[in-house]
């Protein structure tokens, strides 16, 4: 095993015991058997070696979703993506704290893969018509949520004492930006004319697509006009 690699293992084991999910870089020299110039070579510093220790703890939890094979639902799709985030920041707490922590200036590459994963699915989502908004608004109010849902089951949990919390903090948010299913009551404050559903759609599925028929700069044009009608249309 390498230094590298024991550094991270130490750290690792370290962040997953500590009461206040941070650590020390004496600590980790020590539990890791290396020097501070060694750790320092290969982090930079004690916040590149915890960012580096956070996408090392939520490796696994990444490469399943990546590995996952789509339903032919993505909506369902979007609900079991909430879940599992929900799910793995009460198994992993600490790593999962440090991920959002404000003190970390430079965001762990987890939380930006974990953002993007999410908006693949809600493309899918708008490509079959059941989104209201387009998916980059849509992941923005998806992922705050969802992120701090998580977190206040983690930090505050004499609290959140509700099990349901979590879902129906879900449900309310996708109740926001997604149209209801195919003979179902539209839901209060709806797109009654459906122009931004219909915009979001186009926008998927132009995105999708590789005509050239526009140059890239009308492609791009159009697509800024989808999302002002789909965001647009949400709002009024």
């Amino acid at each position: 095993m390498n230094a590298k690699t024991r550094i991270l293992e130490a750290a690792a084991e370290l962040l997953a015991s500590s009461p206040i999910a941070d650590v020390s870089t004496r600590a980790v020299c020590e539990a890791a058997g290396v020097g501070a110039p060694a750790l320092y070579r290969q982090f930079g510093d004690k916040e590149g070696l915890l960012s580096a220790v956070v996408d090392h703890g939520f490796e696994q939890y990444l490469s399943v979703k990546r590995a996952a094979k789509p339903s032919p639902d993505p909506v369902r799709d979007l609900r079991d993506g909430w879940d599992s985030h929900v799910a793995f920041a009460l198994a992993q707490p600490n790593y999962y704290r440090l991920m959002y922590s404000p003190a970390m200036v430079t965001p762990p590459q987890a939380a930006a893969e974990a953002h993007r994963l999410l908006t693949v699915v809600l493309e899918r989502c708008a490509a079959a018509g059941r989104l209201r908004l387009s998916p980059d608004v849509a992941a923005q109010m998806i992922m705050s949520a969802n992120v701090g849902v998580a977190l206040s089951l983690i930090t505050r949990p004499a609290i959140y004492t509700d099990p349901e919390v979590s879902t129906r903090v879900r449900d309310a948010v996708h109740a926001a930006i997604l149209t209801p299913e195919h003979g179902t009551v539209a839901a209060p404050n709806g797109d009654p004319d459906q122009t931004g559903t219909a915009a979001a759609s186009l926008g998927a599925l132009l995105r999708q697509s590789a005509s050239t028929t526009l140059t890239p700069a009308e492609a791009q044009l159009l697509q800024e006009w989808l999302a002002r009608l789909s965001n647009g249309s949400a709002s009024s």
